[in-house]
């Protein structure tokens, strides 16, 4: 079994705990390098989330984060950065995990798009524009006034197609969903760490018109496993399978894969609490699905999806 999973805040605990050692098998954090092994993990994304509680978003934040992502994550043995096509492969043949940037809000950017060419020179390879709330670029989905892209953040968005950014569009408002699928003509893009709208209506979640859109121009959607995104109550592995089900029967069996979003929650489904739980519940999945859609979902859907879009 490998897996790929597109989204965790580990670099957030990082940053807030300088003691943090994820060479531990108990550390505090959801995520370290003994249960990204014992789940499988061939290749983990890393995002760079600037919390309220580091106060006003700097640029100088974002790359205190990505120090931490060098001095601390792939600096372990078992562990190697991802940032090309080649890169990818090495780490799957050598059997390392592999690491990968990605960007939670360009909030941090400060509306500088040096920054943002910065951070790709840095390694980060995907970006979701907004967390929940707006910014420079555009609103997220509790912005009351639902909005789209600013001025600024359309030169984002052209700016992340020039340089090969893989735009993300978990926490976009809907406006801003349908501008930027208009804006890419065609070309993919990702839900990193969102369900189904139409199994557990959370704001957070896609309306099936949004899969459907994903589905359409190929992108990806990473199942996630915060609880009150999975179900409005009780949580559990079943429920993350409907949300599977779900988008398989909307015609997105091959744009499924799994973005946990581990050390970004403070309450778990209950059996699936840290990477190390990913063999639960692929041999939950075992049970209605043949092998292949179960390597597609856990691992294939997403490496084939980073062959094509990443860098050589």
């Amino acid at each position: 079994m490998r897996v790929i999973d597109a989204h965790c805040d580990l670099l957030s605990k990082l940053t807030e705990d300088l003691s943090l050692d994820i060479a531990a098998a108990d550390t505090a954090s959801d995520v370290n390098v003994p249960r990204l092994r014992e789940g499988g993990i061939a290749l983990q994304w890393f995002a760079v989330y600037l919390s309220q509680r580091l106060g006003e978003p700097r640029f100088a934040q974002v790359l205190k984060m990505i120090d931490h992502f060098y001095s601390r994550v792939v600096s372990q043995p078992d562990v190697k950065p991802v940032r090309t096509r080649g890169e990818l492969e090495a780490a799957l043949v050598g059997g390392k995990i592999g690491a990968m940037l990605s960007l939670e809000g360009a909030d941090g950017l400060e509306g500088d798009l040096a920054n943002l060419r910065i951070a790709w020179q840095l390694g980060v390879r995907a970006m979701g524009v907004t967390w929940n709330h707006a910014n420079w670029a555009a609103d997220g989905v509790v912005e009351p006034r639902g909005g789209g892209f600013t001025a600024k953040g359309k030169l984002l968005l052209q700016e992340c197609m020039r340089l090969g950014i893989i735009l993300d569009v978990s926490h976009l408002a809907e406006a801003g969903f349908w501008e930027l699928h208009e804006t890419l003509r065609g070309k993919p893009f990702i839900a990193s760490h969102s369900n189904a709208a139409a199994v557990c209506a959370h704001r957070r979640n896609l309306s099936d018109g949004q899969i459907e859109a994903i589905i359409r121009v190929d992108g990806r959607i990473g199942i996630t496993f915060v609880p009150y995104f999975v179900a409005s109550e009780r949580p559990t592995i079943a429920g993350v399978l409907r949300h599977i089900e779900h988008i398989c029967a909307l015609g997105g069996a091959a744009q499924l894969g799994f973005g946990s979003d581990f050390d970004g929650i403070d309450e778990w489904v209950p059996e699936l609490a840290t990477p190390a739980d990913y063999g639960k519940l692929h041999n939950e999945l075992l049970k209605y699905y043949r092998a292949s859609e179960v390597d597609g979902f856990l691992f294939r859907n997403w490496h084939s999806f980073l062959q094509n879009q990443l860098p050589q």
